[in-house]
Order: structure tokens, then sequence, then C-alpha cells
């Protein structure tokens, strides 16, 4: 009877929060006028983003070779690999209109609605490190998928934002789960949690 009940116990135990977190704080008010030069608003961003990118692709490769030798990403490396990808979070939830403001230049947790919470560093199998690209294959392609289905339902909400002001919540809320399945992905990839992205629905707020 008690070894019924501790399965029971275990069974309806809570799952661990995932390393990487998307956070959203969002109140489905768009402006229509920063929507409609949406795409022309975010080029200096993007060119921000690809800039940082060639840095971050070097900071990867060292992260690698790091993290196989020690079995843990080094804190600098991490955090630095961190704030880039919350700025493409924030970036890419501009873009889909996932929100409205206009977001900074510096990836600081904190400073934009839709927000990304990555947990220290944590030891890795070295094994899966060594093979990371490869584990990462079928969520990559899953990650693909999601993300062509949130940028054709982004011209939904760009048609809605422009006559109402809003975007509906629904639409909102698929591309923050997307987003959110993105970001645990290449965190994977850039070695900040050994977690592989999950497909639980529940959105941190």
């Amino acid at each position: 009877m008690e070894g019924h009940e501790m399965d029971t116990a275990v069974a309806h135990a809570p799952t661990a929060a995932h390393p990487i977190r998307l956070i959203v704080n969002d109140d489905l008010q768009r402006t229509r006028l920063t929507v409609f030069f949406r795409l022309i608003l975010a080029i200096p961003l993007l060119l921000w983003l690809t800039l940082w990118g060639v840095i971050a692709t070097l900071a990867l490769i060292a992260n690698w070779i790091a993290t196989l030798i020690s079995g843990r990403s080094p804190e600098g490396l991490h955090g630095f690999l961190a704030t880039f990808l919350r700025f493409t979070t924030h970036v890419r939830a501009y873009i889909l209109l996932i929100a409205d403001p206009y977001p900074g230049f510096t990836g600081r947790e904190g400073t934009y609605p839709i927000d990304l919470e990555v947990d220290p560093p944590e030891q890795q199998s070295r094994l899966t490190v060594f093979f990371r690209i490869i584990l990462a294959l079928p969520a990559l392609l899953l990650t693909n998928i999601f993300s062509n289905l949130s940028q054709l339902l982004a011209i939904f909400s760009w048609f809605i934002a422009l006559v109402t002001g809003r975007v509906p919540e629904g639409l909102r809320n698929f591309a923050a789960l997307a987003l959110r399945f993105e970001t645990q992905t290449y965190g994977y990839v850039l070695l900040l949690t050994a977690r592989y992205p999950s497909l639980n629905v529940g959105i941190e707020s």
C-alpha cells in the first residue's frame, strides 16, 4: 500500500522547470503605425543580430571545446551566449508581432515583454556534448516547421493588428509557444543546457 502511494506521488510530482524559459508579459495591444512598418523598423536589429551572430559562432566553438573538456560551460561563455539568445528572442518576438515595443540592443534580461530566463551552467555529459548537433537534428527540424507556421500566422496578425490595434490571443500564444521551443532548441545547440527542448504547452507569465 505504501509503495503504491509512493508511486502515485511520484507520478503526480510536478516536472522541473526547463532551464530555458520564455516569459510572456504582453497585453496584446499593438501600435498600428509601427505594425505597418514593422519589417523596415527591424532592419537595424537584424543587422546588429547578424554582427553579433558572427561573434556568437566563435563563442559557440570555444564553448563546445571547453564543455567537452570540463563537462561544464564556462560562466563567461555561458553568459555571453545566453544574452545573445535572449536578444535573438526579443528580435523574433518583435518581428512576429508577439510583442509591440522596440527591443533594446543589449539582450538584457527584464527589458522586454517577451523575455528569456536561462539558468546558470550545469554539468553535462561529454558524450552528448560531442554529438550535440546530431542529437539536436529532430528538434531543429521541428523548429523549422514551427518557425514557418509562425511567419505565416504573423501575416494574419499583421492585418488584424492594423485594423483593430490588437493581435488575437490565440495567434499570439501559438507564436509564443513556437518561439519558446525555438529558443530551447538553440539553447541546447549552444550548450546552455543539457535538457532537450520541451513541447509542454505551459507558458511562463
